[in-house]
C-alpha cells in the first residue's frame, strides 16, 4: 500500500472536470485506488464518490493505492496533482 498528501490549491477544489480526469486515469490499474479527506475515503472509480468528499482549496487529501501496480498508478496520479495541485 503507498498513501501521498497533497493540498489542493485551486480555489475551486476537485470539481467535476479534474475529478472526472482522476476517474479515467484510474481505469487504466488493476490497483485499488482511493481518496481520503479526513475521515471519509472513497474509491477513485466514480465521479460521484470524489465530489462527495467536496474537497475545497487549501484542505489536505491523501490519494492510496494499494495493488500489483501500486507504484505505476502512484506515480501517474502524482504527475497529475503535480500538474493540477502541488504535494506537501
Amino acid at each position: 500500500m503507498i498513501s501521498k498528501d497533497y493540498i489542493i490549491t485551486s480555489a475551486e477544489g476537485i470539481h467535476a472536470r479534474p475529478a472526472t480526469a482522476l476517474v479515467k486515469l484510474t481505469k487504466n490499474y488493476k490497483s485499488i485506488i482511493s481518496i481520503k479527506k479526513g475521515e471519509k475515503t472513497v474509491k477513485l472509480n466514480s465521479l460521484l464518490n470524489i465530489l462527495s468528499l467536496a474537497a475545497k482549496g487549501g484542505e489536505t487529501i491523501s490519494i492510496i493505492a494499494e495493488g500489483e501496480d501500486e507504484n505505476s498508478a502512484m506515480e501517474a496520479i502524482d504527475q497529475f496533482f503535480n500538474e493540477h495541485l502541488k504535494d506537501l
